[in-house]
Formats: structure tokens, sequence, C-alpha cells
């Protein structure tokens, strides 16, 4: 199934249930969708009382998944409802060019914002990075004298055979694990064929692809799996339970993760919309979700504590080396990536 199909289809199923509202309420509220579990916490405990209270205007936050908030923007494309959109960088892409998304206006904090936070076309911006990269368990790593890894080639050393866990490329960090294999041997995202090659190899030392981040995390907490693929955010919170793993920007370069927001084309209050996509902008709203997320901030004027940017993309040296990739080349290949990646990867 096509993006473009799947899309359309979760549309539907989307429809319904946000339909449902009561449209004398939903013309006196803001509709702001984004992602559930800690993100939705943070949002209704520390960002939108603020908002609220500085404005006077009502949110409520609508949760779920990049791919259903972008199904429920398409479904409401001729009458929408949602004014402000938080999606992950793919799905955003689509969205982008499905034109679902307004022009940003420039604001006192967007101006600030890193230029590979900045969206082409400017009809979203980045919220926060994340990076795909490097995990290992220290403890086994301290206990086998291992060095702790540093390359991307270090998913090709023998000894980890049985070892490596990370996502399948149903998942953006095993996607994006895929381009930097192609980028680090002479490919591209136009040219995925020598990731696929650097993958099959790496294939047999995986012990499992596995999707669901509860057991990629059990399996490295308990050293079942000592070595891997993920992500500096889902890093950083195993670190916070205590768990002995470490999260490494490979030396050549990690994969940005952006989440990144717009405010949405047709969309009922306009002008609340971008002024609140300015907030969370703002070097305080940054802060809260750098200390509550582990998002780095994409505000160059937003100063952290040391203690509070472990693991994170934070600071100018650090955002120079995330490597972005083209989810314009990525998006309408990622079906066939997928087969191929069940033929030859993923066996």
């Amino acid at each position: 199934m096509t993006m473009k199909k799947s899309i359309t289809y979760l549309a539907i199923m989307s429809a319904t249930a946000f339909y449902g509202i009561p449209q004398a309420f939903a013309e006196d509220t803001m509709y702001v969708a984004g992602f559930g579990g800690s993100v939705e916490t943070t949002f209704r405990e520390k960002i939108i009382p603020q908002f609220e209270a500085k404005t006077g205007t009502k949110i409520v936050y609508v949760a779920g998944n990049s791919t259903d908030t972008v199904a429920k923007l398409q479904a409401q494309k001729d009458r929408p409802e949602i004014s402000v959109a938080l999606i992950d960088d793919g799905p955003m892409n689509t969205a982008v060019q499905f034109g679902l998304c307004a022009e940003l206006k420039e604001g006192p904090h967007s101006k600030n914002v890193y230029p590979n936070a900045r969206v082409a076309g400017n009809r979203a911006i980045g919220l926060g990075y994340g990076a795909t990269g490097l995990v290992y368990n220290t403890e086994v790593f301290e206990k086998n004298g291992w060095p702790a890894p540093e390359s991307w080639r270090d998913l090709e050393d023998p000894k980890f055979e049985g070892r490596i866990v990370m996502p399948p490329i149903s998942n953006g960090f095993g996607l994006l694990g895929l381009v930097m294999q192609a980028r680090l041997n002479g490919g591209s995202e136009k040219d995925i064929d020598p990731g696929f090659a650097a993958m099959k190899e790496i294939s047999k030392s995986v012990l499992a692809f596995e999707a669901a981040p509860g057991r990629i995390a059990e399996l490295l907490q308990t050293g079942e799996a000592s070595f891997g693929v993920w992500g500096s955010g889902r890093v950083r919170a195993l670190v916070a339970q205590g768990a002995p793993v470490k999260f490494v920007f490979p030396k050549e370069g990690a994969a940005v993760i952006l989440t990144e927001v717009c405010a949405v084309e047709g969309a009922p209050h306009h002008e609340k919309a971008q002024e609140f996509v300015q907030f969370l902008l703002s070097p305080e709203v940054q802060t809260i979700i750098a200390q509550r997320e582990g998002w780095g901030p994409v505000n160059k004027e937003t100063k952290l504590e040391a203690k509070d940017t472990q693991g994170m993309v934070y600071g100018q040296e650090m955002v120079n080396d995330m490597i972005s990739v083209d989810y314009s080349v990525i998006n309408p290949n990622r079906a066939d990536w997928t087969s191929r990646w069940n033929r030859e990867v993923e066996r």
C-alpha cells in the first residue's frame, strides 16, 4: 500500500471519532494534535495551561501518532478543525505535500531557530531534535573488556553476533539506520543499494529486529542484546530509569530526527495557531520540552544546565554535526524498500 493510500484509508477511519465533537464547543476551542504518552502529559500539565493563561484561548489536545494525525488533517481538509499539529519529520513531509500546512509567519522565536530545523517552503518548523545512533549496555561491555562503540562500522564486528537489536524498516530508527549504512558505503537516499548490502551482512549478527520500544528496552537492560541502533530520546528515558545503557553519537554522524510543528491550512484560530507555534519555540517552552522529553532545543537561545544535556542534541557544534535526510526521496520509495527489506534483510 502506498503512503498516499494508507493515509487516505486512515483518514476515513479517523474522521468519525473526531467529528463526534459538538460543533458549538469546537467553535470556542483551538484544537492541537500531537503525540500521546509522556508528550501529551507534558503538554497538558506544563505547556497548554501557560498559553491558556497568557491568551485566554482554550486548547484541547488531540493525541495520536504522526500517521494518525496526518490522516485526521486529510479527513478534515475541506473543513479543518485541528489548528496546530505536531508531527515527525517524515510524515510532516507528506502533510506539507498534501497542502495541509499553512505558511509559517516569522516571529520573535522562529527567527532564532537553527537553519537545519527549518523546513523547505516554510510550512512547518522543527520543534525538537532527536538522533538515530548507537546504544550499548555498559555493564556487558565492561565485563567483556570491550571499548565503547564509536562508529557505525562497529555493527560489522563479528564479536557482536547474536547481540545486536535494532528496529525494522517500518520504524523510523530502522529506516534511518538503513540510510546511514547507504551513506557510509558510498550511497545515499537516491542510491540505497549499498545500504541494503551492508544491512544484509549486519543482519547475520542481529538477535532481533524489534519494533516495540518496551521489548528493545528489555533486551538491552537484561544484556540479552548488548548493542544496537536506537533513538537518543528512547535511550535517555532508559538511563533515567537506572538502566546500564548509553547512547553514542557515531563519529561519522548521527541521523537527525526532527519533531516538527505546523499551523493547519484553512483552520480556525489562524492567528492564535501562529502565536502558539511561536510560544512552543520560545526558550522557556524549549527548556520544558528538553528537560521532560529529551528533545534537543531548536532555538539557539535556549540555555540548559549540563546535567540536562546528556545524550541530547544540544548546541551549535552538535547541531552542525547532525545528518539530515531527504524525505522527499525516501517517502515515495518507502513501500518498495520495505518489501526489499523483508526479502533481503529480515528473512
